[in-house]
């Protein structure tokens, strides 16, 4: 079997996080800036699983409310009328809006429970040493990180919709706490996302090789 390829931290190789360009730090401890953009070197962020975890658990105690609390209250002549977001979204499909209606189903539910799951299960194999399926999981991480900045699409579309309702008369609409939640979930999940170190995912191969080197 042909041997495992070397890893950029066993070669002292660091690799900057804003241009990603390859430096050769002279004092691994301290690596320095990077000699192209400036940006802070370091060859793992600290402590990078804990704050993962943390924001994991505490983004998915939001997404509960975020689904079961009213995201828009109505206002009529004949009274108010709350919505949550997959009430939103079979309104819409009702009404004929299906094309808004699946952006707001992917965006506010398919996209944050998706995060939630992928995040978890790389947290958990990285925990648990896991040497299968390196590529793929970093692939997956580049692409939690990636829709990220579109998961406030639904908070967009509350706002648009509270905007185009408030011209008409005898009706008004205002945010209710679910948005609140919503957002919340979205601004964890991206700082758990930028938290998470992907290079955890190449260790576990160099610490098992050291283990039984």
């Amino acid at each position: 079997m042909a041997a495992n390829p070397l890893t950029a931290a066993q070669v002292g190789l660091v690799s900057c996080e804003t241009c990603a360009l390859l430096s050769r730090p002279t004092d691994p401890a301290e690596p320095g800036y990077c000699p192209r953009c400036g940006g802070e070197l370091a060859s793992r962020h600290h402590h990078s699983i804990q704050y993962t975890w943390a924001l994991v658990v505490a983004a998915a105690i939001c997404y509960i409310p975020a689904n079961i609390l009213p995201v828009l209250a109505t206002t009529t002549f004949t009274g108010t009328e709350t919505d949550t977001i997959m009430g939103g979204v079979v309104l819409l499909y009702t009404t004929g809006s299906w094309p808004l209606a699946l952006i707001v189903l992917v965006a506010s539910v398919m996209v944050p429970l998706g995060k939630l799951v992928a995040l978890t299960y790389l947290l958990v194999t990285v925990q648990r040493g896991s040497l299968r399926n390196t590529h793929d999981r970093t692939r997956l991480y580049r692409m939690v990180e990636f829709i990220g900045r579109w998961s406030m699409l639904d908070v967009f579309v509350d706002t648009f919709t509270i905007a185009l309702i408030q011209l008409q008369p005898l009706m008004s609409v205002e945010p209710g706490m679910g948005v609140l939640f919503f957002a919340a979930v979205v601004v964890l999940m991206m700082i758990a996302a930028e938290s998470f170190d992907p290079r955890l995912i190449w260790d576990a191969g160099t610490n098992r090789e050291a283990l039984h080197g």
